[in-house]
């Protein structure tokens, strides 16, 4: 018995002694003040004097920053200071003499509305609930930790390559500047990065502040507000893999579509195969930037324009296929031939062409002395009388011996009596068989001559062909370096 009423008195001394704590009664003293004049209204002794709140902005992290939806989110640490006469007790007695600051609950005390103008959350709260340091003095800080979504108007033009300027405003958002006004804390005009977490998507350029006061529709009043700004870089790395070296690629595969022979079947369907995938890149552009934009991205631009080039390929190679395989239903206009093959042709480097067609000669073929069809201008060269290489042996004796011979005319074949008259007769027969070869042998010459016309000139429409193809690359080639180093100005100013 005598144990346990001990217990109870060393459990009630000790009670008392925490009851009785300095910084207990203290702060029981202050809320108490509080709970008597209440919450509402300014901690100020005349309704006129003026409340100065410092507020100061420490970056922990950047979030993210949607480009669809232009919201930025920041982890922050949110710096309040002010003073407050009711939570003064230096003119106190010495009994909390050696007590220089206690911690209150924030929602017992006066806490000034400072808010972000330009938020977009749908949260009802943005900040976790912290307690306020109070000092000798009165003066009051506030520290709370908070995620805040901001609205920031995003310029995607040089997407990837783009630079970011997003701005958060705070001030107060009933009471104007004569009422309560705000500075930075500690005249710091920017972010306090002291605890910031490098982002891997995102790097700070620049962050300042400056103070603004503005005058509204509906106040005469002023009201001052804190802007922090914070420009970014996106950091490329990740898109030269995704978006940047693909289309280098593919650019440099369509100059490919050029060089392509005008007879491979390859030439159309690499064109369609890269169309297809720089549609598919557009695609993937357009899942990473908003898709109401003001303004689209230069390399969406570029990915078109490699669109459209990929497409005038296409009908220009159905063009040079076509004009490759003209062949001899027509003859290459006198100018087009002088400025294609006599011209660019030889500007373009394309010298072996122009000299197997220049070996060429044209030969027009003669035409007959009748006028009669091709069939009677070429007949068909079947001869078999050449001569006496194809006679037999005994009409060459009967030839050669004559009339009055041994072998005189005694053979009664048909064959033999052309050769039974004079030498003269048979030399006419012999001159009647020779035109009758050389007649041959000139149609022959002009069916031949004929062939290599018409050769010809499929080989003029070949090399105009191929000049067009080498034409339309060195046209590409330049739209392509054009188009890079006018749209992507930023990139390079970046990497240089």
């Amino acid at each position: 018995m005598t144990q346990t009423w001990t217990t109870c008195f060393v459990l009630g001394f000790l009670a008392r002694m925490v009851i009785s704590s300095k910084e207990k009664q203290l702060i029981k003293q202050l809320l108490n003040t509080y709970d008597t004049v209440g919450r509402l209204g300014r901690p100020v002794n005349d309704s006129e004097d003026k409340l100065v709140v410092e507020y100061g902005l420490t970056l922990v992290q950047i979030l993210d920053l949607d480009e669809r939806n232009q919201v930025l989110t920041t982890n922050v640490w949110g710096t309040y200071r002010w003073k407050d006469i009711l939570l003064s007790w230096e003119n106190e007695s010495s009994a909390f003499a050696n007590i220089s600051s206690v911690r209150v609950p924030r929602n017992k005390i006066w806490m000034p509305d400072i808010m972000l103008y330009n938020y977009a959350d749908e949260r009802l709260t943005e900040m976790r609930d912290a307690l306020a340091v109070v000092y000798r003095d009165g003066t009051v800080l506030w520290v709370p930790q908070a995620v805040y979504k901001s609205s920031c108007s995003i310029d995607i033009t040089f997407f990837p390559f783009d630079e970011q300027e997003c701005y958060m405003k705070f001030g107060s958002w009933t009471y104007n500047g004569d009422k309560l006004d705000v500075e930075f804390f500690d005249n710091y005009t920017g972010f306090d990065l002291t605890d910031y977490v490098p982002s891997n998507e995102w790097e700070i350029v620049e962050h300042r502040a400056r103070k603004n006061v503005k005058y509204y529709v509906c106040c005469p009043e002023p009201y001052p507000d804190l802007r922090f700004t914070l420009k970014l870089r996106r950091k490329v790395a990740f898109y030269n893999y995704i978006l940047i070296l693909p289309c280098v690629l593919l650019s440099s595969l369509t100059l490919v579509l050029f060089w392509l022979p005008p007879e491979s079947p390859a030439k159309m369907q690499l064109g369609m195969n890269i169309f297809v995938a720089f549609f598919v890149l557009l695609l993937l552009l357009a899942e990473s930037t908003p898709p109401a934009a003001t303004s689209i991205p230069l390399i969406g631009a570029y990915y078109c324009l490699n669109m459209i080039l990929i497409t005038l390929s296409t009908f220009l190679s159905v063009i040079v296929v076509n004009l490759y395989f003209h062949g001899n239903r027509s003859r290459v206009p006198l100018i087009v031939k002088k400025i294609m093959i006599n011209v660019l042709a030889r500007i373009l480097c394309m010298h072996s062409q122009v000299k197997h067609v220049s070996t060429t000669r044209e030969q027009k073929p003669s035409a007959p002395a009748n006028g009669g069809t091709e069939k009677q201008r070429y007949p068909p060269f079947v001869y078999e009388q050449v001569g006496y290489e194809m006679q037999k042996e005994e009409k060459w004796k009967l030839f050669s011996n004559g009339p009055h011979g041994q072998g005189s005319m005694t053979n009664s074949d048909s064959e033999s009596s052309n050769y039974s008259g004079s030498p003269m007769k048979a030399i006419e027969n012999l001159e009647s068989e020779v035109r009758e070869i050389k007649r041959h042998v000139v149609a022959m010459a002009c069916r031949i001559t004929e062939r290599e016309s018409k050769d010809y000139i499929g080989k003029e429409w070949k090399v105009v062909a191929l000049v067009l193809d080498r034409i339309f690359f060195f046209i590409y080639l330049g739209c392509i370096i054009v188009s890079v180093f006018t749209i992507f100005p930023r990139a390079n100013n970046t990497a240089v």
